[in-house]
C-alpha cells in the first residue's frame, strides 16, 4: 500500500521481491541522510552494486534531495536491495504522479514475480536429481 501520511509529513511506499520486503518512507528536503533499518546505506549495504541498486529511482530524479528511512526485512541482501528500490519508486510516484511513465519504463514499479522453486520429493533440489552411475 501506497499513501501520503499527512501527520507523519512523509510518504510511505512498500516494496517487495522473493522473501524480502521494504517499508520506505521519504521525506522531502532534510539532509538527504538514507538510513535502513538504523543504519547509513554504506554500512548496512557493503557491496557497491546494491547500494547502486537503492539508488536508481533517485538518480531518475535529478535535483531532489530526499531523507530516507528503510525498514527491511527477510530475504538476502540483493532482494533487498531491490524491495528498497521498489519501495522508494512506488514512494516517489505518490509524490509526483508525472514520474510513473519515467519509472515504469525502467521498471522499477513492477513487483518481480520470481519466487524460488520449491523442492520436490526423491530429489536433491527443485529439479537436481541424483548421480546416475552405471557400474
Amino acid at each position: 500500500m501506497t499513501t501520503k501520511k499527512e501527520l507523519g509529513n512523509y510518504i510511505e511506499g512498500l516494496g517487495a521481491r522473493k522473501t524480502a520486503s521494504a517499508r520506505v518512507r521519504i521525506i522531502e528536503g532534510g539532509n538527504a541522510s538514507f538510513v535502513v533499518n538504523g543504519k547509513p546505506s554504506e554500512q548496512y549495504f557493503q557491496d557497491a552494486e546494491d547500494r547502486k541498486i537503492c539508488q536508481e529511482p533517485l538518480e531518475k530524479v535529478e535535483g531532489k534531495k530526499f531523507e530516507i528511512s528503510v525498514q527491511v526485512g527477510g530475504g538476502g541482501v540483493r532482494s533487498q536491495a531491490e524491495a528498497v528500490r521498489h519501495g522508494i519508486a512506488r514512494a516517489l510516484v505518490v509524490w509526483n504522479p508525472e514520474l510513473r511513465a519515467t519509472l515504469k519504463t525502467y521498471g522499477y514499479l513492477k513487483r518481480d514475480p520470481r519466487m524460488r522453486e520449491r523442492k520436490k520429493f526423491g530429489l536433491v533440489r527443485a529439479r537436481r536429481a541424483r548421480q546416475w552411475r552405471k557400474r
